[in-house]
């Protein structure tokens, strides 16, 4: 039986309120390391990085997403000294300069923490608070929105023969339990969003499900954030590496939209902000 999704609040991030309540966002992604399995390391650099970052506000991207970690399927950690020295100089002069708002991309309290004060103004934690606690409580305190997102097991160990008896529903269950943590460490239930975690600890028959299905996350009551942008399972289909993956990400980009996502994580902001909008456009004609 198909869900109806229904319409989540607003968010407010920083002086501004982002109209979640109202259409789908995009947000643009910064990455800041080398190992990153869609751009290589383009942007280690922290002036490319910045560069990069305002072309994508430039081409309609509603916010930044900056990240100095890679979480691709076998990455290991990276200490948060290294993870700090490649991301603040890029979320400050973003922050100061890009005219959008800026996430950090991160499972460390401290690099969240750190990261806000040079101007960033939300969170996203691919744990959801399970790498370490204290994030939960550093986006309390500064009163951020914060991405609660679903992985299995760790980037290092998630796609070791992942294995689910529903996983819509216990996806769906995970993050309403991340949501009660957060919510018990002082996260306001209007700046939480969520995220399946499309490609994190999922077989490519995990992935459909979660995107055929994506509306229920929807009952949680909170934006639902998707990330499908040059993932491997398009790959897969397409036969084609990360960088010609644009055509089959946009076909999940609209899918996504169709069934209530109100953010949309992506390495090609311009193209997709005219895919969100034309889907948003055919939506209300139908609606009418």
């Amino acid at each position: 039986m198909s869900v109806v999704p229904l319409v989540p609040h607003d968010l407010r991030v920083g002086d501004r309120v982002l109209p979640t309540s109202r259409r789908c966002l995009v947000m643009g992604v910064v990455n800041v390391t080398p190992d990153s399995f869609s751009d290589g390391g383009r942007f280690l650099d922290p002036a490319a990085a910045v560069d990069h970052g305002l072309a994508l506000a430039a081409e309609g991207a509603d916010l930044l997403d900056v990240g100095g970690e890679s979480t691709r399927p076998g990455a290991t950690d990276v200490p948060a000294a290294v993870e700090l020295e490649r991301v603040l100089p890029v979320v400050e002069e973003l922050a100061r300069s890009g005219g959008v708002p800026v996430s950090i991309d991160t499972r460390k309290a401290t690099v969240a923490a750190a990261a806000l004060s040079a101007g960033a103004t939300m969170v996203n934690d691919v744990s959801a608070g399970r790498h370490d606690p204290d994030l939960l409580g550093v986006a309390a305190d500064a009163k951020v929105p914060l991405v609660l997102m679903h992985m299995l097991g760790t980037p290092a160990t998630m796609q070791d023969d992942p294995r689910y008896d529903d996983v819509v529903a216990e996806v769906e269950e995970f993050l309403a339990e991340r949501c009660r943590a957060a919510e018990a460490a002082g996260v306001d239930h209007q700046a939480l969003v969520v995220d399946p975690g499309i490609g994190f600890g999922k077989r490519d028959q995990d992935n459909y499900a979660l995107l055929d299905q994506l509306a229920r996350f929807t009952r949680l009551g909170h934006p639902v954030m998707v990330g499908t942008s040059r993932k491997a399972f398009i790959g897969r289909v397409l036969d084609s590496p990360a960088d010609q993956r644009l055509e089959g990400t946009a076909v999940t980009v609209v899918w996504v939209v169709e069934r209530g996502a109100r953010i949309v994580r992506v390495h090609d902001v311009a193209p997709m902000v005219r895919a969100v909008r034309m889907t948003e456009a055919m939506l209300r004609w139908g609606a009418t």
